[in-house]
């Protein structure tokens, strides 16, 4: 399947022969989700209002669903498409149900048909029916960010824009939304172009990333790609450590945890059948403890020494397990559920060799659906 939108040696030039975008190249594949980053004034919004003709390339082209945007009618080509800015832009005289369906209207799509269309966007963006009759006042920040989403899936464009649309919001609305667009994306599959400047909301989001400085794109690729395989010196200093800890913050201990450990359960002497006697088989130099129903009671040495057992949630970054370890003098830690059961543990050697990974099931985007689960679980 041809890319949904590509660049192709894209030039823009301002007045003062000031070089906004320097020969661009890229494409986005249909559904995925690509994120635009780097300092401000590198030239990504410009390259993301290019795509619905906003600004238009002193040289090279932009192509859209196999169509150059300079054959497309400006204002068909902005109706295809779907754009959400940081400011959102919301008529101030319009209920949620009118600046929802206010493209809809203007195409002459009858009443009933916009009303049952934003009922269904309110369903999907988390707001109650009761939100069709308010006004955008009467709206958080967060909630107008959401109808400002909603409208741009209004007339179900295959292409969505959106320029730093979380910048405005504070951190517990960003990274509630963050998770919502993860969703929103997961259940539509709509080809999402982001820009934005930090680094956590990029990797985040995006199947892949291209990282961008003084209008040129100096190298796309996954977010692990980027991290522990930079092209460019620029590329190595911008995520550099910050994105390491990043990648910590978004890995859960569940991810990573090993299962296969040696168990025995509280009155038996012997470990079940299905793992071997000798734990040093399985690479320990000690057993874990539970109960019949596999609530962890602790962990002794072959010698029957009992040795502490430091716990955590399995929804716990891998971030939280680096702490818990700290605080416990251990180098691994037992995951337990909210029931108390024993699920597995993460070590160490787990993290540093599973690190590099991290984003192995982001390389494409018809894995976002699991991404989201974890991320919401």
């Amino acid at each position: 399947m041809p890319p949904i939108v590509t660049f192709q040696k894209v030039v823009k030039i301002y007045p003062g022969n000031i070089r906004a975008v320097d020969e661009v190249s890229f494409a986005l594949e249909e559904g995925e989700f690509f994120c635009l980053i780097g300092p401000s004034g590198c030239g990504k919004t410009t390259l993301l209002k290019m795509v619905n003709r906003l600004v238009e390339p002193s040289s090279g082209s932009v192509w859209v669903e196999g169509k150059n945007i300079m054959e497309w009618d400006p204002i068909r080509l902005r109706r295809h498409i779907g754009y959400v800015i940081q400011q959102i832009g919301l008529f101030p005289h319009l209920t949620v149900e009118e600046n929802i369906t206010y493209v809809l209207s203007i195409m002459g799509v009858t009443a009933s048909i916009r009303k049952n269309r934003a009922r269904e966007l309110l369903h999907i963006i988390g707001l109650e029916e009761s939100y069709l009759y308010r006004f955008p006042r009467e709206l958080s920040g967060g909630e107008r960010q959401r109808v400002g989403v909603a409208r741009a899936l209004a007339s179900d464009p295959k292409i969505i824009l959106m320029d730093e649309p979380f910048g405005a919001l504070d951190q517990i609305n960003r990274e509630q939304l963050q998770n919502e667009l993860l969703r929103w994306h997961g259940l539509l599959k709509k080809t999402t172009l982001f820009v934005t400047h930090d680094l956590f909301e990029a990797m985040k989001l995006a199947t892949r990333i291209g990282v961008m400085r003084k209008g040129q794109l100096l190298q796309v690729g996954t977010a692990g790609e980027l991290l522990f395989n930079p092209q460019d010196p620029f590329v190595r200093d911008f995520l550099g450590k910050r994105g390491f800890f990043h990648a910590l913050q978004m890995l859960t201990a569940k991810e990573v945890m090993e299962t296969t450990l040696p168990i025995v359960e509280e009155g038996n002497s012997h470990l079940p059948p299905s793992i071997p006697l000798d734990p040093y088989n399985l690479g320990w130099n000690f057993v874990f403890l539970v109960d019949q129903n596999r609530r962890l009671l602790g962990a002794k040495t072959v010698h029957g020494e009992s040795i502490p057992c430091p716990t955590i949630a399995p929804a716990s970054s891998l971030e939280e397990v680096l702490y818990a370890m700290f605080a416990s003098a251990q180098s691994w830690v037992a995951i337990v559920n909210e029931d108390g059961k024993f699920q597995g543990i993460v070590d160490f050697r787990l993290i540093c060799s599973r690190l590099r990974n991290f984003c192995t099931r982001r390389d494409h985007f018809d894995n976002h659906e699991e991404t989201l689960r974890r991320t919401l679980e």
